[in-house]
């Protein structure tokens, strides 16, 4: 091979390196704001994933590209190419690049995985006892006293909060209360069938499995206000399982623990049931009743 020809394909290699260092980059803005300490992870995966993602296939494509326009045979040359048989080394290259390929991305995603503590979905839990800092080069197991418990029940269709530490004694809500720089620890707990706790701003995931209580730990660490999805199929209503997840400073969540422990508990507003008050009777259909509003002393 030339010295010219080495000297092109190592400029289109390093150009091809740039772009996708870039593409990696821009991958972090394609994400709602990195709300919990595993959210970094998770987008440093994702970035790698993409950069390396994106490197394979302008490598392909450019090459692909570079055959149909200057290899192309004759016109009306309908001949055989020339017979070439295997090329050891060449066989010995393309096996070895693919191969610890994926060996870097199986040890980085686990290494990843690992920060974030989870153990699997055999074991149904995340238990996260080790927990990822806000930069994600430190991990830290944090004491249990500084844990915060919460118990959640999900039902058709509702989500329900339960914080044992109230001034008064325990306090419910529809809605997500947390600490930020806080490791958190929620109880998960199914009523009926198979839910799924999913908050995109902390890129946290966690089927709710009906028979099981299930520890899933995070840690919040930018306040504001997400939103919480059931990830899960969960019946006619499945897409009205939504709430607000509220992530304020230490201080003013003990606020809003006295303030709510001392609330009358009220039936909240429960969409689901209020769209099938009003529509199921009068289209006469076959579906699941939703389950009784929850009686919380807060809801949003």
């Amino acid at each position: 091979m030339k010295l010219r020809t080495i000297l092109i394909l190592v400029g289109v290699a390093i150009a091809i390196a740039l772009i996708s260092l870039w593409m990696g980059q821009a991958a972090y803005t394609w994400f709602p704001p990195q709300a919990s300490a595993e959210s970094i992870l998770v987008d440093n995966l994702f970035s790698f994933l993409v950069t390396l993602g994106t490197f394979i296939f302008l490598g392909v494509v450019g090459t692909l590209t570079y055959s149909v326009l200057f290899q192309r045979a004759e016109k009306y040359d309908l001949s055989d190419g020339p017979h070439i048989e295997g090329n050891v080394k060449l066989e010995i290259i393309w096996t070895v690049i693919p191969f610890a390929l994926v060996i870097w991305i199986a040890a980085y995603s686990y290494q990843i995985y690992d920060q974030m503590s989870i153990l699997g979905p055999m074991e149904h839990a995340h238990h996260g006892s080790m927990m990822a800092s806000a930069n994600a080069d430190e991990v830290s197991k944090p004491k249990a006293e500084e844990i915060e418990k919460i118990q959640v029940l999900a039902r058709q269709w509702a989500w329900e909060f339960h914080y044992a530490n109230g001034t008064n004694g325990e306090v419910s809500s529809t809605e997500l209360h947390l600490p930020n720089n806080r490791r958190i620890k929620l109880v998960l707990h199914s009523e009926d069938v198979l839910h799924g706790l999913f908050i995109p701003a902390f890129r946290v995931k966690q089927d709710v499995i009906p028979g099981h209580d299930i520890d899933f730990e995070f840690t919040p660490i930018r306040e504001g206000k997400y939103r919480l999805r059931d990830s899960q199929y969960s019946g006619t209503y499945f897409a009205a399982m939504q709430t607000d997840v509220v992530v304020e400073s230490p201080e003013a969540y003990q606020k809003w623990l006295a303030d709510a422990s001392i609330a009358t508990p009220v039936a909240a507003y429960n969409r689901a049931s209020n769209e099938y008050a009003k529509r199921a009777n009068a289209n006469n259909w076959a579906t699941v009743i939703p389950a009784a509003p929850p009686v919380v002393n807060y809801s949003n």
